[in-house]
């Protein structure tokens, strides 16, 4: 933000604690500069003239920290925290980690050869051997380039730490790109360290020309928005529709097995189970899915061995779809009916996505060996087995699989396929509620309750009102098509339109941050970019089919995001704007123009810089404030996990003797907060404490400084010494990262002993650790604002619509500040405000 305050804030980046001065702890050069880095680290009410040449860039040695603060006190319990390719990993674990990818991300893939025949010849009836090794060659070439050579070679790659999806693509293009709409980004974000990226060097112009694009024209900045918000409305889309056909399409196994079992049968059979799975969810992942990982192994098994025991037993030569020449005489035969039989071949890959979305529960190299040596060959077995029982008996493609599986094995594959078609609806089910919370971290979703199930997994969570509307949804889709072929059609359009926006980000990550030569970066959009635009264009002709029914879910999402993201745009642009102003806080003095009594009042806003509005408004209806005043912003950055020891930004705001500060807690997107209120308020005090003690250290060094430079004759010799010692003893961390460790060492060794000795107390610091700890014995108010958002007279019809009705209704509707802040009721305050946006 380009706006400041009369007078600057004070602040230093709290580190950790301080864990002892042992003689061998390691050391290293830390910034203690700036929240803001436009601001002057410290107030000019504090700051001398004569000390400006050094006071505005001071370097100091600080001890690594042997303890770690931070309000998520459980984070360091998760297992991956901090990166999901550690190289300790041994080949052992990775296989293991490969054992569970076939539980959680390969569900969806793996039950595809239920429905996938089925579907493509109710468009193309078989009447040669063209037809069955036409669409064998097209299943084949599918799987091999989009979910291997798209997915596993190169879209795995574009991770953001180890975290994968839509959203993980559009952090990674925020933080290189300040292209995000909430305009709450510091200069502070970029110090922690998963934020730093490998940026484009100087001389990669063509990145830097589309870096700079991107930030200047806003409306490239909502059209890439909405972009990644249609991505994830179709992946919620697919959670409707993947629990539908993958129950439907398992249970139909009956309708031909059992005399009298009916269409109306198996769909209330399927609405029985769908109830049961989104009954269970509330028990957590890891619960359900106890046994995902073998159970899914036994049905690739199966799909491998009844392939093959078909391809022996009726027709081994169709191998020769391994030759792309029977695609051309495939759409050369049925010509128009083959295009829309491409609506049904796409349904090999559904799921494909998940590989990506669920990176974050595992690693790159666990999912490239799953699909790479069980998933992709059992899949080809099985569909190459499937082709060799049409080829003689072409007559069952309705029910081709299970007339395929032997008679003696029907109950128990019958079993296992139920089983399959249960844990892929789970992965989606669980994609989804990731994506939604993704979305409400980063300010798209209107604030939902999120139950966390597992203590030591993070990305296990449960949504009741998403799992609740996601059950309605698929029985409402059964009930109502009762047929896998319709909901087939409606399937396509959105795995598809997640495949297109995975590839139009991968390729901007590619043209941005890999540096990628050009040639190779528009390869890629024009070799897969071009197969998803084939496939798309071929279910967009099912839309009277049933197609119209993911475009409808995806319209209602997109619809629902953009208008939480935009009135929450609006919201805190407004309260940049009315944001009080350090003039005023002077004229009012320190007593604030009331009464100030022992306590300490959170005071929680949005605001990273400046003192909020709402502030004004408890001046004016309290007839006293507390001694102490804390601005607390819970703040999440476009990263997937903040580490612990950077989670915190303290400030001074005002004056010492105003007794006002700041407290910044920055969260990723898939960071989890547990904490209750009483271990956040001994977090906060504790932190505060510190950041107290290091800023009255970074004076005493300041100001021993000053006094050492007119000795500095009998420390110097000749002008390279000179030189040394005119270094500022405070510093960008990152200049003395690039510099190396001697060169700490020879900068703390060129320091006068002066310099060093800050052990003295200062007594306005003793004063304020009193004052502070009389404040904590009388207890800690959280003083939270009820807001209401109207737009402007003069405003137009559509954004009064919009932002009075539309938006108006989700806060209303949506979880109160209360229960999302985490604070107990018993102590709550809260005044009523209007921001006209």
């Amino acid at each position: 933000m380009e706006e400041h305050d009369g007078i600057e804030e004070s602040s230093v980046r709290l580190v950790g604690s301080g864990g002892g001065s042992g003689g061998g702890s390691d050391s290293r050069w830390v910034d203690g500069s700036e929240l803001d880095s436009d601001s002057p680290p410290w107030s000019v009410l504090e700051v001398n003239e004569s000390r400006i040449g050094y006071g505005s860039m001071r370097r100091r040695l600080a001890k690594r920290p042997r303890r770690v603060d931070s309000f998520d006190v459980e984070a360091m319990e998760i297992a991956g925290v901090h990166g999901h390719h550690s190289k300790d990993q041994t080949l052992w674990h990775t296989i293991a980690l490969a054992f569970q990818t076939l539980g959680v991300v390969y569900g969806d893939l793996g039950t595809s050869p239920l429905y996938v025949f089925a579907d493509v010849f109710s468009k193309v009836e078989i009447e040669s051997e063209v037809d069955v090794l036409g669409a064998l060659s097209l299943v084949m070439y599918t799987i091999a380039l989009l979910p291997l050579a798209k997915y596993v070679f190169v879209v795995l790659k574009a991770n953001d730490n180890g975290e994968g999806g839509t959203f993980a693509l559009y952090s990674l293009i925020c933080r290189y790109a300040n292209v995000n709409m909430l305009p709450n980004r510091q200069a502070a974000d970029e110090q922690i360290s998963s934020f730093r990226l490998k940026l484009p060097t100087p001389e990669l112009e063509r990145a830097l020309k589309i870096k700079e694009t991107l930030e200047r024209r806003s409306t490239l900045k909502t059209l890439l928005l909405l972009f990644v918000l249609m991505g994830t409305s179709m992946i919620i889309g697919d959670g409707i529709l993947t629990p539908a056909i993958s129950v439907m399409s398992a249970v139909s196994g009956l309708k031909g097995e059992i005399e009298g079992f009916g269409t109306s049968a198996v769909v209330f059979t399927a609405i029985v189970i769908l109830v049961g799975l989104f009954s269970i969810q509330q028990f957590g992942t890891g619960k359900v899915g106890f046994m995902f990982a073998p159970a899914l192994a036994l049905w690739f098994f199966s799909l491998g061995s009844i392939g093959i025991y078909n391809l022996l037993k009726h027709d081994i030569t169709v191998l020769r779809a391994f030759n792309p020449a029977y695609i051309y005489l495939f759409f050369k035969k049925n010509s128009t009916d083959a295009w829309s039989a491409l609506g049904g071949c796409v349904l090999c890959i559904t799921g494909a996505e998940a590989m990506f979305a669920d990176l974050g529960h595992f690693s790159v190299r666990a999912i490239q060996i799953a699909f790479t040596c069980v998933v992709f060959p059992c899949l080809l077995l099985a569909y190459m087995g499937q082709a060799a029982f049409l080829m003689k008996y072409p007559t069952s493609a309705d029910r081709i699989f299970y007339d395929s599986v032997p008679d003696t094995l029907f109950w128990p594959v019958f079993v296992v396929a139920t089983i399959a078609a249960m844990i892929a609806s789970q992965a989606m089910i669980s994609a989804t509620f990731s994506c939604v919370k993704q979305s409400m971290s980063l300010g798209c979703f209107p604030r939902l309750k999120i139950v966390h199930t597992s203590r030591k997994r993070m990305g296990q969570i449960y949504i009741p009102v998403m799992n609740w509307f996601l059950m309605i949804m698929c029985i409402a889709v059964v009930a109502i098509f009762q047929s896998t072929t319709d909901i087939a059609n409606a399937y396509g359009i959105a795995e598809v339109g997640v495949m297109i926006v995975s590839t139009t980000l991968v390729t901007l990550v590619m043209l941005l941050i890999w540096k990628t030569n050009i040639f190779l970066a528009l390869c890629f959009p024009l070799v897969f970019g071009s197969i998803e635009l084939v496939y798309l264009s071929a279910v967009l002709t099912k839309i009277k089919e049933g197609g119209w029914l993911p475009l409808v879910f995806a319209t209602f999402f997109l619809c629902v995001m953009y208008t939480w993201n935009y009135g929450s745009v609006l919201k805190y642009q407004s309260e940049v704007r009315e944001k009080i102003s350090m003039d005023f806080m002077l004229e009012l003095g320190s007593t604030l123009g009331t009464v100030r009594v022992p306590g300490i009042g959170l005071l929680y806003n949005e605001l990273v810089q400046g003192i909020p509005s709402i502030f004004g408004q408890f001046l004016l209806s309290l007839p006293a404030i507390h001694s102490t005043i804390v601005f607390v912003c819970i703040k999440y950055v476009p990263v997937p996990v903040v580490p612990q020891e950077e989670r915190f930004l303290f400030r001074r705001v005002c004056p010492k003797d105003y007794h006002m500060f700041r407290c910044v807690a920055r969260y990723g997107y898939k960071d989890v907060r547990k904490e209750d209120h009483q271990a956040f308020e001994q977090l906060l005090v504790e932190s505060l404490e510190k950041f107290l003690r290091r800023e009255a250290q970074d004076f005493a060094l300041e100001s021993n400084w000053n006094e050492s430079e007119f000795d500095s004759v009998s420390v110097r010799s000749g002008s390279d010494g000179n030189e040394d010692l005119r270094t500022p003893l405070m510093h960008d961390r990152r200049l003395v990262e690039d510099a190396g460790t001697s060169a700490s060492e020879e900068a703390g060794a060129a320091l006068p002993s002066s310099v060093m000795s800050v052990d003295d107390e200062d007594p306005s610091l003793e004063y304020e650790l009193s004052a502070l700890r009389e404040a904590i014995e009388s207890g800690f108010t959280y003083m939270l604002a009820h807001s209401d958002v109207k737009a402007k007279k003069n405003s137009f019809f559509f954004k009064k619509l919009v932002i009075n009705y539309f938006y108006a209704f989700m806060r209303r509707n949506c979880r109160g500040g209360a229960a999302v802040m985490r604070v107990p009721h018993m102590n709550i305050i809260e005044v009523g405000m209007t921001n006209m946006v």
